[in-house]
Formats: structure tokens, C-alpha cells, sequence
């Protein structure tokens, strides 16, 4: 459990012609870490960036974390990729076919924190087996794939759940959370708000932020 409310920019809703710019920006406005999505086009119906990405942020922003959130089918055949880019969080889904203890038990051998997302209607019992190999869940509070999407509420009582099962890493929640539903979140036990659109489309970022804190 965390003792401090993260706040994570979603690169996907930053404008394409200056992801760099924007990304500082909300650095500056207090913001924790960057997150990163890596879509393929099979797993949800988009496809967005690669390893290039990973590795131009990473260069461009050194002293902050990395999450990396794979939206893959196959992870087992990029996680080197990502690793080598320069990520320091690598998070897999627990829907995928592949060897997921074995993803996880690898993603920490190679010193990275590793971490389990599941889809809206998976259930968070799918996730109990993996629990000791997760530095983070991530509940996706929509359906992956698309950024603007509302939320759904009741994906939050996955973490209720989850506390109530005994895990003690991170809970990270992804999807439709603004300035309107941050709050919902974070009293559920959201800890990592992962915000796309209700930071880089909010006309006043900084705000969006110093109230989270002041909820959590």
C-alpha cells in the first residue's frame, strides 16, 4: 500500500505533434509518473506505439518511473523489448494465453516491477493465483483499447475485493477518471490515478491535480 496518492499521465491523449512538450508540462504541474500504453491491434482494436517510444521518453524523462502497460496477446515476445527501451514497470493482462506466472517471475528477475491488468468483465478472482507476483494491479476501469471512454463504476469494487484478499502492492485504476470521477476512485482505494484525456484535455491540468491530493 502506498502512503501517497500517484498521479500518472496516459501519453495516449497527448497530442501526437508534441508529446514531449506536453509530457514536461505535466510534470511540473506535480504529476508522479509517466504511463505508456502499447496497443497491437489484436489484443484491443487500436495499435499505438513501440519500443521507439519507450525509449525516446525514457531518454527525454530519466528520473521518473516508466509504466509500461502491454495490451498485447503475446507479451512474452516484447517483454526484452521494453526492458531494453528503458521501462521500469511492465504490466501484462491476466486474460492472455501465455504463461503468466511465468511472465511475472520473469519481469522481476530482470529487476523491473511487474504488474497484472484485467479487463472490465474479468472478474478479480482471476487474479488471486498471481497476487504474491504482483508489484501492481491495474483495474481497467474501461474497456481497453480507446482513450474518453466513461467509466464504470462498479470496476472499483474489484480493489475492495482485492484488499479484502490479502494484497498489499499497488492498486492502479485506468480509464475515465477526471475531475468528476477522481474522487469515486481514490475513496474505493484507487492509489495510482492513470488520467488521459481528464489531464491532457482538462483546460487546467494543474488543478486537476492539486484536487486529487487534497481528496486522497
Amino acid at each position: 500500500m502506498t502512503n501517497r496518492l500517484q498521479i500518472a499521465p496516459s501519453v495516449l491523449a497527448a497530442d501526437p505533434l508534441h508529446i514531449g512538450r506536453e509530457v514536461k508540462m505535466m510534470l511540473e504541474f506535480g504529476a508522479d509518473l509517466l504511463h505508456v500504453d502499447i496497443m497491437d491491434g489484436h489484443f484491443v482494436p487500436n495499435v499505438t506505439y513501440g519500443r521507439g517510444m519507450v525509449k525516446a521518453l525514457k531518454k527525454g524523462f530519466p528520473n521518473i518511473v516508466h509504466d509500461v502497460h502491454l495490451m498485447m496477446s503475446y507479451p512474452e515476445d516484447h517483454i526484452d523489448d521494453f526492458i531494453e527501451a528503458g521501462a521500469d514497470e511492465l504490466t501484462i493482462h491476466v486474460e492472455v494465453a501465455g504463461d503468466v506466472e511465468g511472465m511475472l517471475r520473469y519481469i522481476r528477475e530482470r529487476g523491473l516491477k511487474a504488474g497484472l491488468s484485467l479487463r472490465p468483465k474479468t472478474s478479480a478472482e482471476e487474479l488471486l493465483p498471481y497476487l504474491p507476483l504482483c508489484d501492481l494491479i491495474m483495474i481497467m476501469s474501461v474497456e481497453p483499447g480507446l482513450g474518453g471512454q466513461k467509466i464504470i463504476p462498479e470496476t472499483l469494487d474489484k480493489l475492495v475485493y482485492l484488499r479484502e484478499h490479502g494484497y498489499k502492492g499497488l492498486l492502479s485504476v485506468d480509464g475515465g477518471i477526471n475531475q468528476e470521477t477522481m474522487g469515486l476512485v481514490i475513496r474505493k482505494g484507487g492509489e495510482r490515478l492513470i488520467m488521459g484525456t481528464g489531464l491532457f484535455g482538462s483546460p487546467n491540468p494543474a488543478l486537476v491535480i492539486e484536487e486529487a491530493r487534497k481528496i486522497s
